[in-house]
């Protein structure tokens, strides 16, 4: 039974998508505020940390797209076949095919994110994307199959239908104009518009289209952070689908919500919030490598190896650190040192500022003080 309300590409103004710019334009400015900073930002890291960032943020973002669709991938092998695909130094493990895949398609994305959009690029990506699927009809090109493309949950008997896409045989004819739209609105389009909504509207269009059997989604997103990308004219690194997936249902509603008409003011708010909550976790990544770096400099020959290896490894847990906090038993793990050497160390540590202790005793934990200005300074007596 055909739904009450048409699908967005069944009116007759499609794609004459129609929104309140006003509501929009604040989003815009905080959008090029924060991409200054952290531009800015960037330059003050070594091309090592740059390098590390980047794999990090490059494999992140792979691992939530591919995580809001139901897959689940091993993130040592992603960022072995990131940092290969980069021409960086790894190990020489075996890298399974979908990891294989969706590296190969953020590295291009990142690299090469000036490059024309066309159906070649995109039928790249979904073969890509689908790398060792064995139950796909149409892998590297547009649907064919003459059954309905619907997006259902619910039981098989009682089916709900929250989507309908285009037939297979009018794909052609709707990516084509996709394609154009997407070439005339870019920076240097005939019609160029602002960067936020342009990438809003690309997800939008591109997925109610749903041109490809499986991928759609992720190549969705994928075009979104090409256009934002093409908009600062440079390669972006923003946290897109971290920031989605921590709230997919509310990604997904916003979605269903708005693919049954074309007035879509409360999707682009929707977007334009979730990229600069995206841009402000990149931004918190590179001020902790920052931090690091400083750290690091500030330490140097003061700390002995199992200290640094302790470190080291609270600093690959991130900016949060360990949860709860490193403590004793933790670190008698990460160095296998005895009982009273480890207290020793830890003593040490927190007299160099360069951990933060809190607690007593067997409930004592320790943080990475990577603000050390305060605890170095004299106390002064109020008395």
């Amino acid at each position: 039974m055909p739904p009450s309300i048409p699908w967005n590409w069944q009116h007759p103004e499609w794609p004459s998508f129609r929104f309140d710019r006003s509501q929009l334009d604040p989003f815009e400015a905080r959008f090029l505020q924060q991409s200054g900073v952290f531009a800015g930002s960037i330059r003050h890291i070594s091309q090592e940390d740059k390098n590390q960032i980047t794999v990090e943020l490059i494999s992140e973002e792979a691992l939530n797209t591919s995580e809001i669709e139901g897959q689940i991938l091993n993130r040592d092998s992603l960022q072995s076949s990131i940092r290969r695909n980069f021409g960086l130094s790894t190990d020489n493990r075996k890298i399974p095919p979908a990891e294989s895949g969706i590296a190969k398609v953020m590295v291009d994305l990142y690299q090469h994110f000036d490059v024309p959009l066309t159906d070649t690029v995109l039928s790249r990506w979904q073969a890509d994307l689908m790398n060792g699927r064995r139950d796909l009809d149409d892998i590297g090109r547009y649907r064919s199959s003459t059954q309905p493309m619907q997006v259902v949950s619910g039981t098989l008997h009682a089916p709900r239908v929250h989507f309908e896409a285009p037939p297979s045989s009018a794909v052609p004819r709707h990516m084509a104009a996709f394609l154009d739209w997407y070439d005339r609105t870019g920076p240097g389009g005939s019609t160029p518009i602002p960067i936020l909504t342009r990438a809003g509207i690309a997800h939008l269009y591109f997925v109610s289209i749903h041109p490809f059997e499986d991928g759609n989604g992720r190549v969705g997103r994928a075009i979104a952070e090409k256009a934002l990308a093409e908009g600062l004219g440079h390669a972006a690194l923003i946290a897109l689908s971290l920031n989605i997936n921590r709230q997919r249902k509310t990604y997904y509603d916003k979605l269903e919500h708005n693919n049954k008409g074309l007035e879509i003011t409360d999707w682009l708010l929707y977007f334009a919030q979730t990229v600069l909550d995206a841009l402000a976790h990149t931004q918190q990544g590179v001020e902790f490598l920052i931090a690091k770096a400083r750290f690091y400099d500030r330490l140097r020959g003061q700390l002995n190896e199992r200290q640094e290896k302790a470190i080291e490894r609270i600093f690959r847990e991130g900016p949060n650190g360990f949860s709860g906090g490193l403590s004793a038993e933790n670190y008698l793990r990460i160095t296998g040192t005895s009982r009273a050497t480890a207290t020793r160390d830890l003593h040490d540590l927190v007299d160099k500022a360069a951990l933060l202790r809190s607690g007593q005793l067997k409930n004592a934990r320790y943080r990475l003080n990577l603000n050390p200005i305060a605890t170095l300074l004299p106390r002064t007596s109020l008395t």
